[in-house]
């Protein structure tokens, strides 16, 4: 599993060196080279912040290895840092480990978290969501919010304690007050959802704004879709708009879908294929599947883009392939119309095939008349392709 930044603190903590002069470096360096511990750790802060000397990791770590053998706490946690991310020693999980727990086991909350991350993901440690749970609540109960937002997460997960939406709520809520944008999410996705509280929209869209205003790029989303549907707020699909393209402009898919939607329709703005068929391609490529069938229309269509049934089959198949019923019936139109593709009423059945097994009423009418055109074993060679991918796709 790669490396989990975000949820870590990664700030390097001072108490008292900001802004400092060349005295006063000068000052911490005696003290510290006499073996004072919070001379050693300020002095590590200063290197790893380039706050008055050079920024210097190698620096920064030798200052907080020598303060954190004298068991300071902070510096066992920024010692955890530096091996976590690598900043002047190579990365190592493990030596992160060792110092995030020796620093965890003097009661420093950051640390706490830290751990129950490692542990939560089995880095550095073998995963253990019970140890998570114990390191979390630790920090938590100190007023780390971060803590307090995982915390609720494992509770709604249901992981390493019985599941627990109550629960869940109550430390969402704590984060959210103060400030985490993650749990002000979190708690409005709850309130959305009726999971643990009364379900209440005028709720879910007080938290997920004040999250959406901190950049969160899932609130904005939920807040443009909430101002979509007139969900605790008047309907305004201009305000709507305004939220997906943040979040789209973040990278998020499911946002660049709407944006892309919203412009394909003229819903909040002017219509407009081509900046439609912009966001469908963004989302499209980070598999979105609603964006990779709309983008097929697109381009069998020509809006917004040349017409071109060789790149409209491409987004049907793509869609198809992710078991989207009319991505597959479709796709079966162009094998039987020889659109993009040569003619195949075997595999334009299979896709039929699929699709009707979801429902898709047009599939079903589709496959019928296609039937009517093919041999007994074309339909049995068919029929035996749509098994195959059936069974592919639950491997």
């Amino acid at each position: 599993m790669g490396k989990l930044l975000l949820p870590l603190v990664l700030l390097f903590t001072s108490l008292t060196c900001f802004g400092v002069t060349p005295e006063k470096v000068k000052e911490y360096r005696q003290a510290a080279e006499q073996g004072d511990a919070m001379a050693q750790y300020n002095l590590g802060v200063m290197y790893a912040k380039g706050d008055g000397v050079p920024k210097n990791y190698t620096e920064a770590f030798k200052w907080f290895r020598k303060a954190a053998e004298q068991e300071n706490a902070w510096s066992q946690h920024n010692l955890g840092n530096m091996y976590y991310n690598g900043y002047g020693i190579p990365e190592d999980d493990t030596e992160a480990f060792k110092w995030y727990r020796k620093a965890a086991e003097q009661g420093n909350a950051n640390a706490q978290y830290n751990l129950g991350v490692m542990y939560e993901y089995g880095e550095g440690v073998p995963e253990d969501d019970t140890e998570a749970v114990k390191w979390y609540r630790m920090a938590a109960e100190q007023g780390n919010a971060s803590a307090q937002n995982n915390l609720g997460n494992i509770y709604a997960k249901g992981d390493g304690v019985p599941e627990d939406d109550k629960e869940a709520v109550q430390w969402f809520r704590k984060a959210a007050k103060q400030g985490h944008a993650d749990a002000q999410y979190n708690l409005g996705n709850m309130y959305r959802n009726g999971y643990g509280v009364p379900e209440d929209d005028t709720e879910a869209v007080k938290w997920f704004r004040k999250a959406a205003e901190q950049g969160n790029a899932d609130a904005q989303y939920n807040l443009g879709n909430m101002y979509r549907n007139g969900w605790g707020v008047p309907e305004d699909k201009t305000e709507a708009v305004k939220w997906y393209s943040k979040a789209a402009e973040q990278g998020d898919a499911m946002a660049q879908y709407m944006l892309g939607f919203m412009y394909d329709k003229g819903l909040g703005v002017s219509e407009d294929d081509t900046e439609a068929v912009k966001w469908y391609r963004k989302a499209a490529e980070q598999g979105n599947v609603g964006a990779q069938y709309n983008l097929g229309v697109m381009y069998y269509n020509g809006y917004g883009v040349p017409e071109d049934k060789t790149e409209a089959v491409n987004w049907y198949r793509k869609a198809a392939e992710q078991g989207d019923a009319d991505a597959q019936s479709n796709l079966a139109l162009m094998y039987i119309l020889g659109y993009g593709v040569p003619e195949d009423n075997v595999v334009a059945y299979m896709w039929l095939n699929l699709a009707a097994a979801q429902g898709l009423e047009s599939a079903k009418k589709g496959k019928g008349m296609i039937s009517e055109e093919m041999t007994k074993e074309q339909i049995a060679e068919a029929q035996k392709l749509s098994r195959e991918w059936l069974a592919k796709r639950q491997e």
